[in-house]
């Protein structure tokens, strides 16, 4: 029987557990260059040196106005590729194997002047109103995807994440709520999102995976729920999608009758109902930072990957920490060996 140290393989991607760092946002870019620091540097290398196996780099724009702020990554320019080159290499020589994750925070791009958006549809009413793309920027903008796709490609990264989920602008395509629009991209709400599958499939060798994350269920009065995500990924999934990263949520604002669960592995059913009804691998994610509960997701075959959020950033040898609790075998760094003698 699998469990959370079992070595898992996906096309050319080799882990050595089944454990991941999912993206997270650092909002540290000093220089609002979209260039990764000292901080990025340390924060992900220190986590491979913590026994994780798959580190997901945080959210990477694709143009300077599709950041949810100034202050993060960016892959619109080839000024940004060797300090995200650094950071693999260094994770590689730790262990660890890296993706990253490909995105354009659409109508949640907090400092753009005027963020775009597939309809001209404010987040909240905080929040600035979108300018709707035009059919020929939305063309573009997949050009967009794609050029940050070949970059990340030359930065050495072991796999690509597309961000289709917490509201984000592939996820405001996809979504009834907010796509009103009447052309191709109105008529057929996966056409976008497809089409930037299909592009990084373009760029990324035969042998790297691409993962797509999405929300699996909106939490907003007429939003779609897992029967509807089910048939959009069967798009993406057609399209070229390898495995996908299951969470929930981020459209809009969270009103009390749909307001997602608390508890512990609360997005773990959806994720096993897409894993079932697709036949295809998957992450879980959200409040898994218990090992014991980490490990029966993976133990019971609710998902194939586990993601571990504020559980590394609490603690970056979350990992050894895990192996330890479980009794399970892993690579201790000789250094740290003394601290996780049984």
């Amino acid at each position: 029987m699998d469990h959370l140290f079992s070595p898992y393989k996906i096309k050319g991607l080799d882990l050595k557990n089944r454990i991941t760092m999912p993206p997270m946002c650092q909002y540290s870019v000093e220089k609002k260059d979209g260039i990764a620091t000292d901080w990025h540097y340390l924060h992900y290398v220190n986590r491979a040196i913590g026994g994780t196996s798959f580190i997901i780099i945080e959210m990477t724009d694709v143009e300077p106005d599709g950041r949810i702020t100034d202050y993060d990554l960016g892959l619109w320019s080839d000024d940004q590729i060797p300090a995200l080159a650094r950071i693999v290499e260094a994770c590689h020589r730790y262990g660890a194997k890296v993706g990253i994750q490909i995105a354009h925070a659409g109508r949640k791009a907090e400092d753009a002047e005027v963020p775009v958006a597939p309809s001209a549809i404010p987040f909240d009413k905080k929040s600035k109103t979108p300018r709707a793309l035009s059919t020929d920027e939305v063309k573009e903008m997949v050009k967009k995807f794609r050029r940050a796709v070949q970059r990340a490609v030359k930065a050495g990264v072991d796999a690509i994440e597309i961000h289709g989920a917490h509201g984000y602008l592939i996820h405001q395509f996809h979504s009834p709520l907010t796509n009103k629009r009447e052309d191709e991209y109105g008529k057929d709400l996966t056409k976008f999102g497809r089409q930037i599958i299909e592009a990084a499939k373009a760029e990324i060798p035969e042998d790297m995976p691409l993962i797509m994350r999405i929300s699996a269920k909106e939490y907003v009065e007429g939003g779609y729920g897992i029967n509807e995500s089910i048939e959009f990924a069967k798009d993406y999934q057609e399209a070229g999608v390898d495995m996908f990263h299951i969470s929930s949520g981020g459209e809009g604002p969270i009103g009390a009758g749909g307001r997602p669960g608390t508890h512990a592995g609360y997005q773990v059913p959806l994720a096993q109902e897409i894993r079932k009804a697709l036949n295809v691998p998957v992450i879980a994610v959200g409040r898994l930072d218990d090992p014991a509960l980490a490990n029966a997701v993976i133990g019971n075959e609710d998902a194939d990957l586990v993601a571990v959020g504020r559980g590394m950033l609490r603690n970056p040898h979350w990992a050894l920490e895990a192996a330890s609790t479980l009794k399970r075998e892993t690579t201790v760094p000789k250094q740290y060996a003394d601290g996780f003698r049984r």
